[in-house]
């Protein structure tokens, strides 16, 4: 296993708002060097056993990029965790708060994409 990185006192990175089946979901991605170095995934509403999970899969997602995990594998493993509160919008899916998640992290890893193709 790789060794964890250490935290700096400063770290830059977005928020997305996402809407699922139980409610606003606000992710915060944060970098390093260039690459995602922690996710925080929080609830708009306070409590209750979804707020707990989406903060565990946060915790974990951030536990292994800081030991060099590629989002990627992250993003395969999220997508298509279906739950009883499936968002479904036109052709827009959102089957879970793990899904959303996944969504997210490839939005921003396209994005980053987008910007290095540019340059």
């Amino acid at each position: 296993m790789n060794p964890k990185k250490s935290r700096p006192n400063q770290l830059s990175g977005h928020t997305y708002q996402t809407n699922t089946g139980c409610g606003k979901l606000y992710i915060t991605i944060n970098e390093h060097d260039g690459h995602p170095f922690e996710l925080f995934a929080t609830m708009g509403k306070a409590g209750g056993c979804a707020c707990a999970q989406i903060e565990a899969i946060g915790r974990l997602v951030s536990l292994g990029l800081q030991r060099g995990i590629a989002s990627s594998h992250f993003i395969k493993q999220l997508s298509g965790i279906c739950c009883h509160s499936a968002l479904i919008i036109g052709e827009d899916k959102t089957m879970s708060c793990a899904d959303a998640i996944a969504k997210i992290l490839k939005k921003h890893m396209d994005i980053k994409t987008e910007l290095a193709d540019k340059t």
